[in-house]
């Protein structure tokens, strides 16, 4: 291969472009916006604005923007996990510190409830 005329710079700008539009194209097909700069690598960044999910990002910071909804979500689930556990424990510390005729007796009440 000839590594010194105008067909390697050809070759190189050619698959530089086509691997851009691959690029673009798998952003695209996973619901990503399209980047229209060459990868910002020691160059300026386009800084664009988008929104996605409520949540203002720059045009790089996409999967930053959908971890903080996943997490967000996830956090509201557990938090409602914690409240049921703790009013669990609770219930729990009231059956071990209350005198044990007292449990008996709301036992038998909702026996005799059924």
């Amino acid at each position: 291969m000839d590594f010194h005329g105008p067909a390697f710079v050809l070759a190189i700008i050619a698959i530089s472009t086509g691997g851009w539009i691959i690029n673009n194209w798998i952003r695209a097909k996973h619901g990503y916006e399209p980047t229209s700069d060459w990868g910002g690598f020691g160059g300026r960044r386009h800084r664009r604005v988008t929104r996605f999910g409520g949540f203002a990002s720059d045009d790089g910071n996409l999967d930053d923007a959908r971890k903080i909804m996943l997490l967000t979500g996830e956090n509201e689930k557990l938090t409602g996990q914690v409240s049921r556990l703790e009013e669990r424990i609770a219930v729990l510390e009231r059956i071990a510190t209350d005198p044990a005729e007292r449990t008996a007796r709301e036992i038998d009440a909702l026996r005799d409830r059924n």
